[in-house]
């Protein structure tokens, strides 16, 4: 199973690891994708003023400016680290032990706008730039990454991919057909039985999976061997829409 979660805007500063290498993440077929968009950021970081207007900045978060100047001699960290957040905090990846750490190092991607997707222990440096965002220098983002992600998947050729990305991060990497996949929402249920899609706990509820499937460790390689693991753990999963899971928050 591969397991694709979104970025978070929040980011941990620091880190130890070796700088940035866009060869040495995961998909490394998306090298080129990622140096552009990251020398596009570095360039666009010369002028603090446009780099404020474009990634919309208050006066408060122009910081980030610099941030992103430094990308490619920033000092790096896991990414599952890096990002901080509802979902990331109820994972608390830095509290697992080692052998869950690794299952998440085989098993989950997280889907960056300027890296597409990375492994969960990839080193990354922190970074501000959204998926909506139109960076001057490259076309749209969906027109980066969509295209080359999708191919990059598909030569992964996981058995079953579980897709709790949000729809903005879905669009810039598709998962191609013919892998089985589920794009998980996450549902509460009302006492007259009607369903109801969840915001701030979506994010919660998709960090405590993760980190239910980091500890458990379980072999699946099918939505149904997915929802058949998540019934023995005491979740409620079901089957809704094609191509979609209800996750019961």
């Amino acid at each position: 199973m591969l397991i694709l979660l979104p970025p978070s805007e929040t980011k941990r500063p620091g880190g130890a690891g070796r700088p940035f290498d866009a060869s040495g993440l995961a998909l490394p077929a998306l090298a080129p994708q990622r140096s552009a968009v990251v020398d596009a950021l570095i360039a666009l970081s010369a002028d603090e003023d446009a780099a404020a207007r474009v990634l919309k900045l208050g006066p408060k978060q122009r910081s980030e400016v610099a941030v992103n100047a430094a990308l490619r001699d920033a000092p790096t960290m896991a990414a599952v680290d890096r990002y901080t957040g509802v979902l990331f905090d109820a994972l608390d990846a830095a509290s697992l032990p080692s052998a869950s750490r690794r299952w998440l190092g085989a098993h989950v991607l997280v889907h960056s706008a300027p890296f597409g997707p990375v492994g969960a222990l990839d080193p990354i440096p922190a970074y501000r730039l959204g998926a909506g965002t139109s960076l001057p220098g490259v076309p749209a983002l969906r027109r980066v990454w969509a295209e080359a992600v999708s191919a990059a998947l598909g030569d992964r050729d996981p058995r079953f991919v579980l897709d709790l990305r949000s729809e903005a991060y879905v669009a810039l990497g598709p998962v191609p057909d013919g892998i089985p996949t589920r794009y998980v929402r996450v549902v509460s249920e009302a006492t007259d039985g009607a369903v109801r899609a969840l915001n701030h706990f979506n994010k919660h509820a998709k960090g405590a999976l993760v980190r239910r499937l980091a500890d458990e460790r379980p072999r699946i390689s099918s939505a149904a061997g997915f929802v058949r693991w998540a019934d023995a753990a005491g979740l409620r999963v079901r089957e809704s829409a094609v191509g979609e899971l209800e996750l019961f928050a």
